[in-house]
């Protein structure tokens, strides 16, 4: 039996540090926003739905210019909702080929690394939750470090609390140390993991 396990925090908690540590171990791990980038590259079929809907978020190469798509939705629920509704199938159907790829190959359980896990529902197709957390104010000084301080202003309004998700996880990782604490409990983690496939 394999699991599928979701990886998921608020911004800059530090999901993809914790995801490349999974994959130290060599754990497969699907990175939804890595396919979301791929998904809206010129011919991507991220870029065409996209193309149907708000014709002004593409740039000139016929890719999605990300900054401009975000600026359309930001204030607009409904054109919020319309693309969600666009992308979403298509991330997921791009996560069930992975996981079953991975699952023909005998792997005991797959990462996957969502953002917005619980806010799409995807939690549901999840066998396992993890959740990333860190104190508020080393994660707003690393997306302040990273330029993103703006973007977290605009997303976390529409983001399920922090305190609910912790609620809804089946383990969390504290990542507010340091990267040897965090690397530790993700190997406790794996090993725990791993026991729930025998």
């Amino acid at each position: 039996m394999m699991l599928n396990v979701g990886l998921t925090g608020q911004p800059g908690a530090g999901k993809s540090t914790v995801a490349a540590m999974f994959a130290e171990l060599g754990v497969p791990v699907f990175d939804a926003d890595a396919v979301v980038h791929e998904l809206y590259a010129p011919e991507g079929e991220g870029a065409a739905a996209v193309a149907a809907l708000f014709p002004q978020a593409l740039d000139d190469d016929g890719g999605v210019d990300r900054a401009r798509l975000a600026a359309i939705v930001a204030t607009d629920h409904e054109r919020l909702k319309r693309l969600e509704a666009a992308i979403h199938p298509l991330v997921a159907e791009r996560r069930r080929r992975f996981a079953e790829t991975m699952r023909r190959q005998g792997h005991a359980y797959v990462v996957h690394e969502i953002p917005l896990l619980f806010e799409t529902g995807m939690d549901a197709d999840m066998d396992r939750v993890v959740m990333v957390t860190a104190p508020l104010e080393i994660r707003h000084q690393r997306l302040r470090d990273r330029g993103a301080a703006a973007y977290l202003e605009t997303l976390e309004r529409r983001l399920m609390p922090e305190r609910e998700k912790a609620r809804r996880a089946d383990f969390l990782i504290d990542n507010g140390g340091p990267p040897e604490e965090t690397r530790r409990q993700v190997r406790e983690l794996h090993h725990r993991l791993r026991a729930l496939t025998h």
